[in-house]
């Protein structure tokens, strides 16, 4: 049997298009796409750049990956091929996103866009609740999050590491009376930070439960109270 390819390995046998990516990167996407090589997921990257990237995805994942990659640049559309489409538009018109989630819906969303904050927040309130429930939503290059080039800063109101922090908060709504059990909270696994990629794993989230297992005697210190 073949041998399966790591993403890297891909990667750095790249003769096509150009594909531009730090390399701490590759072991953070393993982590959360994995689970989907040959699966045939349908996936959304925001930026296309030189288009290497998406032809990269689709040798990754393998047979009956559908690729979409949404760009403002026009000359992009030169990177669409068989199971990949190119849409050209900004990641902040909702229109466009729109059109794109009544088409498709997306196992993975890759954000590599501008990386400018006010388009970071926005693709993710209009994308996230409408990806598969089992989806992963990616960000990645968000160190932009400290440079004020991209509306970043330290602290930043409007930062999407403070979206981030806030979204924190609510996947503990459960424990917190003062704030509210919302879509995000009922759908969402895990958060995931790293350095300058945040993932969020989605998985419907029933009540929890703490249970015990195992002897169930009384200890010293069961009369600790």
């Amino acid at each position: 049997m073949k041998k399966r390819r790591s993403l890297h390995e891909i990667f750095l046998s790249n003769g096509g298009p150009v594909v531009n990516k730090w390399l701490h990167y590759f072991d953070i996407y393993e982590k959360h796409f994995a689970r989907f090589v040959g699966t045939a997921p349908t996936i959304l990257e925001i930026g296309v750049f030189k288009g290497g990237s998406l032809y990269m995805w689709q040798e990754y994942f393998g047979e009956g990956t559908r690729i979409v990659g949404l760009d403002i640049n026009p000359d992009c559309k030169q990177y669409a091929g068989e199971n990949i489409e190119v849409v050209i538009g900004s990641q902040d018109d909702p229109a466009v996103l729109d059109d794109l989630l009544s088409r498709y819906q997306f196992d993975i969303v890759l954000d590599d866009g501008s990386h400018v904050m006010e388009h970071l927040n926005a693709s993710f309130r209009l994308i996230y609740d409408r990806i598969s429930p089992d989806g992963v939503y990616m960000l990645e290059d968000l160190h932009t999050c400290y440079l004020p080039r991209w509306g970043g800063g330290l602290k930043r109101e409007g930062s999407f590491m403070e979206t981030v922090k806030d979204r924190i908060d609510d996947l503990h709504a459960t424990y917190c009376k003062d704030l509210p059990v919302s879509d995000f909270t009922r759908s969402t696994a895990s958060i995931n930070i790293y350095d300058s990629i945040v993932a969020f794993e989605k998985r419907p989230q029933g009540a929890r439960l703490h249970v015990k297992s195992g002897a169930m005697g009384l200890l010293p210190s069961d009369f600790a109270r």
